[in-house]
């Protein structure tokens, strides 16, 4: 006898419950149901799809690479189909569920605080949990809906939207200044003659290179810091507390030069960009959540 079209939805179902939660005994708290049923409806799913979804290991499970296309393929309808069943309940214009957000450490100080807040007002039935990591990774098997990354994207199979080009700019505090002078040129910083505070690349493991850019000509300074972070909190409050030179996006320090708590040092070498990308992993449906989120990003990026 053929499955029912049922007992199919319900295996897809387990299946979604199962990559969202990592494990076998996770998914069956949030299904309500037993380790062994949950076990039991991946089973049966498998068998009518004639693929193996996960590979199994006593600590964990991991979408194969058939489990991996199927699961690309089947979400995008059935969150569809969530969001079609709450519109026939009336609410088809509320964005509500959770959203799992692989959020570049770079961005995150930007996004958190009064605007977000505002969000979440205005989308009451919405949960979102940001995860602040240096590497984009594997989004399907580590259960993220959207990532929020700089950078140019690589080969991959996700979708990759840009948002926006952001402005860097070289600062310093006014504390800085008044010891140790203001540079004149960016060549100074190459010189020891002044104290820079670097960033360390998470795709290299070493500093990013200092990039000046004013239209076609283009200057790569070395300036060999003896102060190497890799959070952006660290960055600004080292720079902020006269530690030394930095560079930065001005998305997230044109506050504190309007403020005079930071000063621009090289405003006539203003043309350097790092790219911020949008990625999800569906091109067929985004979610009512996600594209509520990516409204927002825009909208809080186009601000400055």
């Amino acid at each position: 006898m053929r499955p029912s079209t049922e007992n199919l939805s319900s295996g897809i179902s387990v299946f979604a419950a199962v990559v969202d939660a990592g494990t076998f005994a996770a998914a069956a708290a949030l299904m309500d149901m037993s380790p062994p049923g949950v076990s039991r409806a991946i089973a049966r799913l498998e068998k009518r799809l004639k693929i193996r979804l996960f590979n199994r290991t006593t600590r964990a499970v991991s979408l194969t690479e058939e489990g991996r296309q199927f699961y690309e393929q089947v979400m995008p309808h059935l969150r569809g189909m969530e969001e079609a069943a709450a519109a026939a309940a009336g609410g088809g214009a509320i964005v509500r569920g959770k959203l799992r957000i692989n959020l570049d450490p770079v961005f995150s100080h930007i996004l958190l605080g009064a605007k977000l807040d505002a969000f979440m007002d205005a989308h009451p039935e919405i949960e979102l949990e940001f995860i602040a990591r240096d590497q984009l990774g594997d989004l399907i098997v580590d259960g993220f809906d959207l990532a929020l990354r700089f950078g140019e994207p690589r080969s991959s199979s996700l979708i990759a939207r840009k948002l926006l080009d952001a402005t860097i700019v070289t600062v310093a505090s006014p504390l800085y200044i008044a010891s140790r002078g203001r540079p004149t040129e960016p060549q100074e910083l190459g010189r020891g003659i002044h104290r820079c505070l670097e960033f360390r690349n998470p795709e290299t493991g070493k500093p990013y290179h200092w990039e000046f850019h004013r239209k076609r000509k283009k200057l790569i300074v070395e300036t060999n810091g003896r102060l190497t972070v890799n959070d952006p909190g660290a960055l600004l409050n080292a720079c902020l507390a006269g530690s030394g030179v930095a560079q930065m996006l001005l998305l997230g320090a044109e506050h504190l030069i309007r403020q005079g708590r930071l000063v621009n040092l090289f405003p006539d070498w203003a043309d350097e960009r790092f790219p911020l990308y949008a990625y999800h992993p569906s091109r067929h449906h985004v979610p009512a959540r996600t594209r509520a989120f990516l409204d927002f990003i825009i909208a809080l990026t186009s601000m400055g």
